[in-house]
């Protein structure tokens, strides 16, 4: 007998409401002292990690935005968001979403509780709901911590963005609240991922551990050289696309175009997990998921999935190969110089200068012009060029770049050493690196035209 006909044949009692149902799962999650863990560690670590960061003399200057965190209290959460969407996001989802249902398998509850609630579809609703709710507490914790802790020990101080354009503080507030927020849809598609194993494989370990394999399988995709078409078609771009909001203008269509994927995966996956749920057959005290039915509703779906959404990405974007091109470095690399010169020249009180006036350009070349001029390497080598008002000689500056598959570069200079060279500025906030010595950029990887 199915769960359907076993409610069908309890019409003794009144059915719960889901509202009735949402509440006692929520409870239900919550008196777990794992879950209660959870919350106080997403809550209080990071704002005692970024305050901690924030104090050392040697900062993650290997992290997006770690090196800006003696300068501003902004990026400590932006920190803490690429860290959370590399690894802290995934296990939360895994731990939360991923053990929901397949709790019930271990206990052996279910018949209990089709008994109390007497339907299948809101036991589906009020747990989906309920590990939903956790879930956003969990990631509110991280972003509210974090920013507490980076402003506190910091401070409320302009942010420098990934074109060397200064946000004031509060354009950054609302940058890196944004940020956080659109983190949600992909975290919302590993949840989707993790109610589906939880559902598919019952008390199965793989079920708890699907979300953290499935994340790590688009961080192994996203540092491969994939095609544009194929790496925004994944649901775990969204957690990078956040880069784009700190430019200015903002680049926001891969942004978007991450976000409709992920809540793409996170809708599809829900209505293939509850599909399962509702045909199966809970007078089985035996069932341990069905392998099969993984596969043939799960599995293979989601496969189907990942090549419709590649095709459409492919169709509705221009953007052809790596997208990692020699024009697009070259703008970009001399768009955070101009921004960054105006900042160093407001730093060491010399004449203000507009980025009209500097003319600055790039040339740039990978493995010395011997291979092609585009794609992802720590081989590029560019020459930085601009004018000073009333200054004959040309200004020209060296730099090596890494740029990453997904389009971050970091800039290191080779000088001239008095002007991208290693030596302190005093800010207001103390001294502090030269901002044109090492620097962090971001080449967008879609066509602009």
């Amino acid at each position: 007998m199915t769960a359907t006909a076993v409610a069908e044949h309890a019409v003794v009692a009144r059915r719960v409401s889901v509202s009735r149902g949402y509440r006692f799962e929520l409870v239900k999650l919550v008196s777990q002292w794992r879950i209660r863990l959870l919350v106080l560690a997403c809550w209080v670590a990071p704002a005692l990690f970024v305050a901690g960061v924030s104090g050392q003399g040697t900062l993650p200057s290997d992290t997006l935005f770690g090196r800006w965190m003696h300068a501003t209290g902004w990026a400590g959460p932006l920190v803490m968001l690429g860290f959370a969407g590399t690894w802290a996001l995934p296990l939360l989802t895994s731990l939360v979403a991923g053990d929901v249902f397949a709790s019930e398998d271990r206990l052996g509850t279910w018949r209990h509780l089709l008994v109390a609630v007497r339907s299948p579809r809101r036991i589906f609703v009020a747990k989906s709901l309920a590990s939903l709710t956790v879930i956003l507490v969990l990631v509110a914790g991280l972003a509210c911590s974090s920013a507490a802790g980076g402003l506190v020990s910091v401070g409320n101080q302009p942010l420098v963005g990934l074109d060397g354009h200064l946000f004031a503080p509060g354009d950054a507030a609302g940058r890196v609240l944004l940020a956080w927020v659109c983190a949600l849809a992909p975290t919302l598609a590993l949840a989707a991922i993790g109610l589906l194993g939880s559902v598919a494989l019952g008390r199965s370990s793989m079920g708890l551990l699907l979300p953290v394999l499935f994340a790590l399988a688009m961080q192994v995709a996203q540092m491969l050289p994939l095609p544009v078409a194929v790496r925004l078609a994944l649901p775990g771009y969204a957690f990078i696309a956040w880069n784009g909001l700190f430019t200015s203008p903002a680049q926001l269509a891969p942004l978007l175009i991450g976000i409709a994927v992920s809540l793409v995966w996170a809708v599809f996956a829900t209505a293939l997990a509850y599909l399962l749920f509702v045909r199966r057959d809970f007078t089985n005290q035996a069932y341990d998921g069905s392998g099969r039915r993984a596969i043939t509703v799960g599995l293979l779906p989601l496969a189907v999935l990942t090549a419709v959404t590649v095709g459409a990405v492919a169709v509705a974007t221009p953007s052809t190969g790596s997208g990692i091109e020699q024009a697009k470095v070259q703008r970009s690399l001399a768009t955070v110089f101009a921004h960054l010169y105006r900042l160093q020249t407001r730093q060491l009180h010399r004449p203000a200068v507009t980025e009209a006036q500097l003319r600055t350009a790039a040339a740039c070349t990978k493995s010395d012009g011997q291979a092609a001029q585009e794609g992802a390497g720590n081989d590029w080598r560019c020459v930085v060029t601009w004018h000073l008002p009333g200054v004959a000689v040309t200004g020209t500056a060296i730099y090596q770049l890494d740029i990453t598959s997904d389009g971050r570069f970091v800039a290191d200079g080779d000088g001239p050493k008095e002007v991208n060279g290693y030596f302190l500025v005093r800010t207001s906030t103390g001294d502090a690196p030269n901002p044109l010595w090492q620097f962090d950029g971001n080449v967008e990887l879609l066509e602009t035209h």
